[in-house]
């Protein structure tokens, strides 16, 4: 296969790693339009080559997408404009909806396999790529019946050298979702970040006092704005809701606070602890995306 990666961060760059390591790619191209990223790109070994786009689908058995969501809805009209009728695309972003909705009624929508990939770290750009991002992770590849199956075969046969979990649902499914278990926890991570930078004005206090559970929960608020933006504007609608829900579950805590009911602070706390449960079942790594 000749693979074409349309961006090269960590994403990108990790699925170059480890379609190279599996022998799944004879060949990758990357697409990239940070010069910086084309040069740490190439240092680093990840691609065999870097063309323009036009240049790079001419010779693409499989596409696939690592971009900003917003950067993906723009190009995939155009990609399945030029793409032959043989080849697979795919995208790896964080939201669904309106990026299948982009393309519904383009003559090679059945060419196209949305999949989100449910990995990541709080880190950026080809020098945050790694091995092994995916392994036993979960994929989620959604409206499936849209897409052709000898094009679904090939995503199957990547995802499957890559040792990750496949689960399938519709567009509206994940991004609702994603809003709960993805989104909603990178909005804490980067509120909570502001409300102590706001606070703490001295910074070697933060630096000082800081351990393992406020670097752990404010990991996320080092992720890059430029992904993360489009993410919330692509999912607002869903992302509201569970903002909403969370807020409700913030003022009850403050409500037991305030009225001292400590018992039923402890009683919330205990409900939460359910989630351990939860995640060794899903993330038998303890990993978080």
């Amino acid at each position: 296969m000749n693979v074409v990666i349309v961006g090269l961060g960590l994403i990108g760059g990790s699925l170059a790693i480890d379609l190279r390591a599996n022998g799944f790619a004879k060949k990758i191209i990357g697409v990239e339009q940070s010069e910086e990223h084309c040069t740490l790109a190439r240092y680093r070994g990840l691609v065999d080559d870097i063309l323009l786009l036009p240049a790079a689908l001419k010779k693409a058995d499989v596409v696939i997408l690592a971009v900003p969501v917003n950067t993906i809805i723009k190009l995939l009209p155009n990609i399945l404009d030029q793409v032959a009728e043989t080849t697979t695309v795919l995208d790896m972003g964080s939201t669904k909806q309106a990026i299948c909705e982009s393309i519904k009624n383009h003559p090679k929508r059945k060419q196209f396999v949305p999949t989100h990939p449910m990995a990541g770290t709080e880190f950026s750009g080809p020098n945050a790529a790694q091995r092994n991002l995916f392994l036993n992770r979960t994929v989620v590849i959604c409206d499936a019946q849209n897409s052709d199956p000898e094009h679904l075969r090939v995503v199957d046969r990547i995802y499957e050298l890559l040792q990750t979990r496949k689960t399938y649902m519709t567009s509206v499914e994940h991004d609702l979702h994603t809003a709960y278990i993805s989104h909603l926890s990178h909005i804490s991570s980067f509120v909570l970040a502001n409300t102590v930078l706001d606070k703490e004005k001295n910074v070697g206090t933060i630096f000082d006092l800081a351990g393992g559970g406020f670097d752990s929960t404010v990991r996320l608020a080092k992720s890059a704005p430029e992904t993360w933006a489009p993410i919330f504007e692509q999912n607002h609608q869903y992302i509201i809701e569970a903002l909403a829900t969370y807020i409700k579950k913030l003022q009850h805590f403050q409500t037991t606070l305030e009225q001292h009911n400590f018992d039923e602070t402890k009683e919330l706390m205990k409900h939460a602890n359910g989630i351990k449960r939860i995640l060794k079942n899903i993330n038998p790594q303890g990993k978080q995306a």
